[in-house]
């Protein structure tokens, strides 16, 4: 046994660090950051800050909404000018009969052209979809050639008030003359006919284009202007300014120092990243630097999660909302336990609190909807009850932000966010399956696949227990022993389930082999019956390497294949070893009664083994008393120590004592003495 096989500084420790650091800072920022922090209702606890630059001020999305409503609510009608409706009218015009009164046609010409020239209308009301807003009664568009222009409604007749006007204009001409009767007479009135053409399509898209563009900008400020003086409280105003100043200073400036100082900054906040996560892998789980595909895969999901963080913040921070980071908890869960999951997941979210605008915001949301979700898909792990999971995750980062909305520290524009992190939440349910794609990159065995097989009920198991019933049993014991131990020193629970219920697989290829598939009574078979202590010894120990065969047969994970090599050892088939020696068999010929397999290395493969060995020499103890099943525990761990079984074990001194605890626990409350009923003499 030996504790840490791997030293701190080990090339396979250091080396994939080294290149999780160099990704780091490829991926940070190029460019400084507007480094003021400031809330509304607080103080400015800098000195006064003067602008550099000249730049707008940019509408909040509140102010940019009410003007689109506003100007959504005021439809200006379109029309198209018909140079052919007038000269029709006048053509018509010229033809008419005045009698004694011909003399007026020259002037009533003329008059004409000057109402047309303004525009005539159709009289009645401009209808347009239902939906679409009230058309102004106050301005209108007229195109006239290529050109349109917008004219007030009074410079604009329509039918009847041309019919007043050219009636007006005529009467104070000739005053002797009854104009009304004249035209109605003549039909002069019939001929004024609309030149204006309602364009509905126009209308609609002219509206629309204009309710649309709304001006970003209100106001300007110069440079040397102070914007705020130390000490002055920041008002809804003065943030507006300062969140325009930040923008346009970003873009503007960026960093204003050596670019290699950017560099060495971004150098040491990546350092600073890398030796937080080596320090929370050792000490939360350093057996995790022993397994080199596992600590491989904790690194990856680590750069993922920062990758997506910066690439976000600086292409698109506006979509910051729609990563799903509790995702890479569950892409972590799947793989490790939680005292590992949670500091590394914490770690992760650094990017998005040092880098990002809103970083504790976002951060703050990140770290509960992630820690929630750890906790909530232990219940809500499988099928359609995944999207339970995503909704309590969105319920959870909704809370959140209403709760920086209230406080005033966020935008209270809170509709696109929360689409955005509905979407992002539902997006894990649709990420997570990737874990069966990381499970065969990495040669990794998630926690959903190790539940999968403990299934008793799935078909190698049941064949099992068709099979060899006896070897059955064993191992649902040899598992229940195991995953007491394994849960008294954090070891992985869900791996040890498994191995222990497939250690003894290859026993079903010949089960009466070994003792406890035998029946006892009339009819019985002793299989070792006849056969030389050699021979018997072969047959046993060809149920490691037929389970290597079956689970090759069946596709099994390599851990359980490492479970069934392991279980044993190298030990000796200790009945038929010490039968052929007191037999008088030759003691250098001994090699057929010892396993060929590998001695156990994880602490896993550790508490299967003992395991394997107690629970099958507890069925031969006679006393129950405390006494004797910790004699028992103890002969076989000083053999096993003996024989060197653990010389390759990672595993603490300390916790090897404490598995050995456990299990003498176990057997007392397995096997304790029974109250004896009396018997009834009536």
């Amino acid at each position: 046994m030996h504790q840490n096989v791997i030293p701190p500084h080990s090339p396979r420790i250091v080396l994939p660090l080294a290149v999780l650091l160099l990704f780091l800072v490829a991926l940070m920022p190029r460019m400084g950051k507007f480094s003021y922090d400031y809330r509304r209702g607080s103080p400015w606890q800098y000195e006064t800050l003067i602008s550099k630059i000249d730049f707008p001020i940019l509408k909040t999305d509140e102010q940019m909404e009410l003007e689109r409503e506003k100007a959504g609510k005021g439809i200006v009608p379109y029309f198209r000018y018909s140079d052919s409706k007038m000269n029709g009218s006048i053509r018509a015009l010229e033809g008419l009969d005045f009698g004694e009164y011909g003399y007026i046609r020259p002037n009533l010409i003329l008059s004409f052209r000057k109402i047309y020239a303004n525009g005539v209308m159709p009289d009645g009301e401009i209808r347009l979809e239902r939906g679409v807003g009230a058309v102004s009664e106050d301005v209108l568009f007229i195109q006239k050639d290529k050109r349109a222009d917008k004219y007030p409604v009074s410079e604009v007749y329509n039918v009847s008030s041309a019919r007043d006007k050219l009636l007006a204009d005529m009467s104070g001409l000739y005053t002797r003359i009854n104009m009304d009767s004249l035209f109605s007479k003549t039909g002069v009135y019939n001929l004024i006919a609309p030149n204006l053409v309602f364009d509905k399509a126009a209308t609609e898209l002219v509206h629309a284009q204009s309710a649309d563009y709304i001006s970003p900008t209100q106001g300007y400020v110069s440079a040397g202007q102070t914007i705020v003086s130390k000490g002055e409280i920041v008002t809804a105003e003065i943030a507006q300014i300062l969140d325009s100043y930040r923008v346009e200073y970003d873009s503007a400036f960026g960093y204003e120092r050596p670019i290699v100082l950017l560099w060495l900054g971004n150098i040491l906040l990546a350092l600073s990243m890398v030796l937080i996560l080596y320090l929370s892998i050792w000490y939360t789980n350093p057996f995790v630097f022993a397994d080199r595909n596992r600590y491989i895969y904790l690194l990856f999901v680590f750069f993922i999660s920062s990758a997506a963080a910066f690439s976000v913040e600086r292409f698109i921070p506006e979509y910051v909302y729609l990563i799903p980071f509790p995702s890479i908890a569950l892409f972590m869960l799947a793989f490790f336990q939680k005292r590992v999951v949670l500091p590394v997941y914490i770690i992760s979210l650094l990017p998005l609190l040092m880098f990002s605008g809103n970083g504790v915001e976002l951060f703050t949301m990140y770290l509960t909807a992630g820690v929630v979700t750890i906790y909530a898909f232990q219940f809500f792990n499988r099928g359609w009850k995944q999207f339970i999971t995503a909704l309590i995750s969105f319920a959870v980062l909704a809370i959140v932000h209403c709760g920086f909305i209230l406080t005033d520290q966020a935008d209270a524009n809170a509709l696109k966010p929360l689409l955005l992190m509905f979407l992002g939440s539902m997006l894990s349910v649709a990420a997570y399956p990737l874990i069966y794609l990381f499970e065969k990159l990495f040669n990794l065995v998630s926690t959903a696949r190790l539940i999968e097989l403990s299934d008793t009920n799935n078909a190698l198991l049941q064949e099992l227990a068709h099979k060899a019933p006896g070897t059955f049993q064993h191992s649902l014991q040899v598992m229940n022993m195991s995953e007491a131990a394994a849960r008294a020193v954090n070891a992985n629970v869900e791996l040890v389930r498994a191995g222990a219920l497939y250690h003894d697989i290859g026993k079903m290829r010949n089960p009466l082999c070994f003792i406890e598939n035998e029946t006892s009574g009339a009819g019985s078979v002793n299989y070792h019956a006849g056969l030389d202590p050699k021979q018997s010894a072969r047959d046993i120990i060809r149920h490691v390497s037929d389970g290597i065969e079956i689970a090759v047969k069946y596709g099994l994970p390599d851990v359980i294949k490492e479970f069934i090599m392991s279980h044993h050892g190298t030990s000796a088939t200790g009945y038929f070893y010490n039968r052929y020696l007191n037999g008088g068999g030759d003691p250098d010929d001994v090699k057929d009664f010892f396993y060929t397999g590998v001695k156990p290395e994880t602490r896993e493969q550790v508490i299967l083994m003992l395991c394997d060995s107690i629970e099958a020499a507890s069925r031969t103890v006679k006393d129950s008393s405390p006494d004797a099943y910790s004699k028992l525990v103890d002969n076989i761990v000083a053999g096993k120590n003996r024989d060197g079984q653990f010389e390759n074990a990672d595993i603490s001194i300390r916790d090897f004592n404490k598995v050995t605890d456990v299990i003498k626990s176990y057997l007392l409350q397995l096997y304790h003495e029974r109250v004896e009923y009396p018997k009834r003499q009536r």
